[in-house]
């Protein structure tokens, strides 16, 4: 009897092996992806690249897409290697890496770029026959500068600060929609937004009155905005995007970059970059969203102003982006 309960009892201990034995060949690496609050365009790309078939399918990772408060957090998470990759703006990741983050000094010297994925445009929108041609008219002016807290306020803050008008404005913080109701209602004589165009609350402004928008470019030009901020990058919002607006108005914008940690393998993020990269990859990822109609392998590498993952430079290399 003890010899058949020793047999029973090695047999199960060979199958319990077996068993162990099978899923660790199964097993995945878990791939944190931090994006940014739900609904937002950060947690799309997150949840998009975790749930495209290609990246489910593979056999060494698991994707997982977590949500998070934005670019900071990111920056931070990715840095600290609490995420091994996130969305950050190519600003954050610059001002990271050098210390020079507002209220924060350290240096998150962790995060390497993998690629560009959408721009964020600064756009002013003014009354047509306002003489608002720069930012320096404003003086005086109420303005809508963004939530609060936000990307956009932030960036307000610093692009109007660097002018030298942030302190001689009537600041409204608030969101787009209600900064075009208030402009709607005379409440406002410009606001500020930094997103993608056509913005339905442009739209939305320039359905009850005559718009403008104001040229940031020259601005930005003529006061060496560029040569202190040099993750900003030259475009403009092309003739037509709004009612009313029948010439390209030069602006700028900063990029939201896919970042991951120094230590992520180059394995992984050459092969996560070979499977979204493709012609699928791509259409999969524009159908998610009208904002990532910029990504392509010709634009990889904009905004990017701060050193690759290694992995992403053997990518971008083997596209002839980098030479």
């Amino acid at each position: 009897m003890k010899r058949v309960i020793s047999l029973l009892s090695t047999s199960c201990l060979l199958v319990a092996m077996n068993l162990a034995s099978v899923g660790q060949v199964n097993a995945k690496d878990r791939i944190v992806f931090a994006g940014g609050p739900a609904g937002g365009t950060f947690q799309v790309v997150a949840n998009a690249i975790q749930t495209y078939k290609p990246v489910k399918d593979m056999q060494d990772i698991s994707v997982k897409a977590q949500s998070s408060a934005g670019s900071v957090e990111n920056l931070r998470k990715v840095n600290a290697g609490k995420a091994d990759f996130g969305v950050v703006y190519s600003g954050h990741v610059y001002l990271g890496l050098n210390g020079r983050m507002k209220n924060d000094p350290n240096k998150y010297e962790n995060v390497l770029a993998v690629g560009y994925l959408y721009g964020a445009p600064a756009q002013l929108v003014t009354r047509k026959g306002s003489g608002i041609k720069s930012v320096k008219d404003l003086e005086g002016k109420k303005v809508g500068v963004g939530n609060a807290g936000s990307g956009a306020f932030a960036n307000c803050e610093l692009f109007f600060t660097h002018m030298g008008v942030w302190d001689k404005i009537e600041r409204n913080a608030m969101g787009y929609n209600d900064a075009a109701a208030a402009f709607g209602n005379n409440q406002l004589d410009a606001f500020w937004l930094f997103t993608a165009f056509p913005s339905g609350a442009v739209i939305m402004a320039a359905q009850t009155n005559d718009i403008e928008m104001v040229d940031l470019g020259a601005d930005a030009t003529a006061s060496g905005f560029y040569d202190q901020y040099p993750y900003f990058s030259k475009l403009k919002v092309p003739a037509g995007t709004y009612k009313g607006v029948d010439q390209d108005v030069p602006s700028f914008q900063d990029s939201a970059l896919w970042v991951a940690n120094k230590d992520v393998s180059a394995d992984v993020v050459y092969n996560l970059l070979s499977t979204i990269y493709t012609d699928e990859g791509l259409e999969y990822m524009r159908g998610q969203k009208k904002t990532f109609k910029e990504m392509s392998v010709a634009s990889g590498t904009n905004g990017i102003v701060t050193p690759l993952h290694p992995g992403a430079e053997k990518f971008w290399r083997e596209k002839g982006i980098l030479q």
